[in-house]
C-alpha cells in the first residue's frame, strides 16, 4: 500500500521485490505523471506506461542512493518526471538530423531582408543598434561557417544555438559528454580569438544582441 513508510518501501522493494509492492509502486508513479504531465503536453497512456518501466528500472537501481531525506513516493517521483522529460526531448529531435540544423551556406539569394544569423533575439531596435546587430550577426556568421571544423559547426549550431540536448548530440555523434565538451569549449575559444582579431569582445556581441534596457 501507498501508506508505507520510508523503510518499509526500501525493504521491500531491496533483493527480488515482490509483485504486490511493484505494482503499488507502478500506480502511484502512473498516477503522478499522469498528473504532470497529461494537461500540459501530447502523451498517450502507451507513453506514460513507457516512462513507468524505465522510472521503476531507475528506481530499482538506484534504491542504495536514498537517503530518506523525503518521502520514498515523492523521491521516486521525481525520478520518473526525470526520465519522462528526458524521453520527451529525445522524441522532438528524433526526426531532425544535425545537418539539418547547420545553415545552408550555399544559398547567397537573402532576399526575406532576416538578420544572418536568425536565431539571435530580436527586440525593437534603433537603426543604429540595428546596423551594428546585423554588422556583428554576419561577421559571426562567417566565422562559424569558415574557422570552425565540421563537427566544432554542428555541435555548435545543435546545442548553443537550437537547443538540442548535448546526451543526444552526444548519442548522434558517437561520443561521450566529455569529449563533446571539450569539442564545444575549443570551438568558442576559436570564435573568441578570430573575433578578438577583427577587434570585436565577446562582451561587444553580447550587447549588440540583448534587449536594450
Amino acid at each position: 500500500m501507498e501508506d508505507r513508510n520510508n523503510e518499509e518501501w526500501v525493504r521491500a522493494l531491496g533483493g527480488v521485490p515482490d509483485s504486490g509492492v511493484l505494482a503499488a509502486l507502478r500506480e502511484t508513479l502512473l498516477r503522478g505523471l499522469r498528473y504532470a504531465l497529461k494537461q500540459r503536453y501530447h502523451v498517450t497512456e502507451s507513453d506514460l506506461e513507457d516512462f513507468v518501466q524505465d522510472a521503476l528500472v531507475r528506481v530499482l537501481d538506484n534504491l542504495d542512493t536514498f537517503r530518506g531525506e523525503s518521502k520514498f513516493t515523492t523521491w521516486a517521483q521525481k525520478i520518473a518526471v526525470r526520465v519522462a522529460f528526458s524521453e520527451l526531448r529525445r522524441k522532438r529531435w528524433e526526426n531532425i538530423s544535425l545537418q539539418d540544423l547547420v545553415p545552408d551556406d550555399t544559398s547567397e539569394d537573402d532576399s526575406s531582408g532576416a538578420s544572418p544569423l536568425s536565431w539571435m533575439p530580436s527586440s525593437e531596435l534603433t537603426p543604429e543598434h540595428q546596423i551594428t546587430q546585423h554588422s556583428l550577426g554576419a561577421l559571426l556568421q562567417d566565422l562559424i561557417r569558415e574557422e570552425l571544423t565540421d563537427l566544432q559547426r554542428q555541435a555548435m549550431t545543435a546545442i548553443a544555438l537550437k537547443g538540442m540536448p548535448l546526451e543526444e548530440v552526444a548519442r548522434r555523434m558517437g561520443t561521450n559528454r566529455n569529449a563533446l565538451y571539450k569539442l564545444l569549449h575549443d570551438a568558442r575559444q576559436r570564435l573568441k580569438q578570430r573575433l578578438e582579431a577583427h577587434g570585436v569582445t565577446v562582451d561587444d556581441v553580447m550587447a549588440a544582441f540583448s534587449p536594450e534596457p
